[in-house]
């Protein structure tokens, strides 16, 4: 990847979690999810890339970029954390019903 590729993957990033955050305010979390990998498969190609430095304006756009991409984020773990712990509580009660289960059998021990 050149440079002018890099800061295009940047962009791409930014325009993803952007779709992620309106995925989020609209609980599609299957789509969240989708655009969660495709946004994990850029950043692996950044990483892998072997560009040059980037010049002062390229720089400059990256740093603006990752704030916006950061306050994406922040905003979408504003939504998702709430639904994280509702879960969460769902799951345990499962798991405790179906220790209930087996200790006592699907109709408590009768």
């Amino acid at each position: 990847m050149d440079n002018t590729q890099i800061i295009a993957a940047y962009e791409t990033i930014l325009s993803i979690t952007g779709q992620m955050l309106e995925a989020a305010r609209r609980k599609d979390w299957v789509y969240l999810q989708a655009l969660e990998e495709d946004c994990r498969a850029i950043m692996a190609a950044l990483k892998t890339a072997n560009a040059g430095p980037l010049g002062g304006d390229q720089q400059q756009r990256k740093v603006e970029i990752i704030h916006k991409v950061l306050a994406d984020d922040a905003e979408i773990r504003n939504i998702t954390q709430p639904w994280m712990v509702h879960l969460q509580d769902v799951l345990k009660g499962i798991g405790r019903e179906n220790n209930l289960n087996q200790a006592c059998g699907p109709n408590g021990g009768s």
